[in-house]
């Protein structure tokens, strides 16, 4: 159902994959928008390892909370800073591109648990977390996203 990776000598692994899920901050998340238009969006995730998946908070309602409710099929795509080689102008970015399904999630204790992770994802600041939990968490909408197929590469610019 999934395509293999046409430049697959640029394809690294599974496990190289998760460590960019895991470090990055951001990425875009795409979806099927209004008369079949695609929608991407950035946003700020985290990858749990316990589970495989990604998770996202935002409003509860909105462009992209309609696309979700149409079609749960969506991709997400993440790279890394890069880096040179010295002397050499031309960018090595590895990037991962996840494809599956994206739903709501409407357990607020695990919409808790995402906030959380969220923002411990950019600072260990408790007093911001705990301020951030007792005013905001009743207006957001957390998302799962259940990886189907993923792949990554490493790509010099050039």
């Amino acid at each position: 159902m999934f395509r293999t990776m046409r430049r697959f000598k640029q394809q690294i692994s599974d496990a190289e994959c998760i460590e960019i899920l895991k470090n990055e901050k951001r990425g875009v998340l795409s979806l099927i928008g209004d008369d079949g238009y695609p929608y991407g969006i950035p946003l700020s995730h985290f990858y749990d390892e316990r589970d495989g998946k990604i998770y996202f908070h935002g409003a509860k309602e909105g462009h992209k909370i309609d696309a979700i409710k149409n079609c749960p099929k969506a991709s997400f795509c993440v790279y890394d800073k890069g880096y040179t080689d010295e002397g050499d102008w031309a960018l090595h970015i590895k990037s991962v591109v996840a494809f599956g399904k994206i739903s709501l999630v409407t357990d607020i204790r695990k919409a808790e648990e995402i906030c959380t992770r969220l923002v411990q994802k950019f600072t260990d600041d408790r007093e911001y977390l705990e301020k951030e939990l007792a005013n905001a968490l009743g207006r957001v909408q957390c998302l799962e996203f259940t990886i189907e197929h993923m792949t990554g590469k490493l790509v010099k610019e050039s």
